[in-house]
């Protein structure tokens, strides 16, 4: 796994205080909106700021209240060229220390990814999304 972090994502209380913070009082643009789930904004070339509301949050993860597979607060993700590369990651990062906290899977967003904490509690999603691509100028392009 290189050292690089594609997206930032941060479990929110209050997915429409977000948008209306983000988007309407400092008029931020949403590369991605999906409603009462995820706002998605690019913050940096390659870079994107995710506020995914936190009991989808804990959903998508598959982590039961309380557990120590809910995010505290964010995730860490990063993006791979193909669903192999999902896999290989998640048994390279298990076979060093860390848990998985939800299997490769396929989904909603048409994509494949899976999740594993860290030692020290961090949570990282390894992702293949086909939508994903960054152009030359660092746009990020989410479909």
């Amino acid at each position: 796994m290189d050292r690089s972090v594609s997206f930032f994502t941060v479990a929110t209380a209050d997915l429409n205080a977000a948008w209306t913070f983000y988007v309407e009082g400092l008029g931020w643009e949403p590369a991605m909106n999906v409603p009462g789930e995820v706002i998605f904004f690019q913050v940096a070339p390659g870079v994107m700021l995710g506020f995914f509301e936190a009991a989808m949050f804990v959903e998508d993860m598959n982590a039961p209240k309380g557990s120590a597979a809910v995010p505290a607060g964010f995730t860490l993700a990063h993006n791979v060229q193909t669903e192999g590369e999902v896999d290989s990651i998640l048994r390279a990062a298990a076979a060093s220390g860390a848990v998985i906290v939800k299997p490769a899977q396929h989904a909603s967003f048409g994509g494949y990814h899976g999740h594993f904490r860290d030692p020290n509690g961090v949570v990282w999603e390894i992702a293949h999304n086909p939508g994903w691509r960054v152009d030359e100028d660092g746009t990020v392009q989410l479909s």
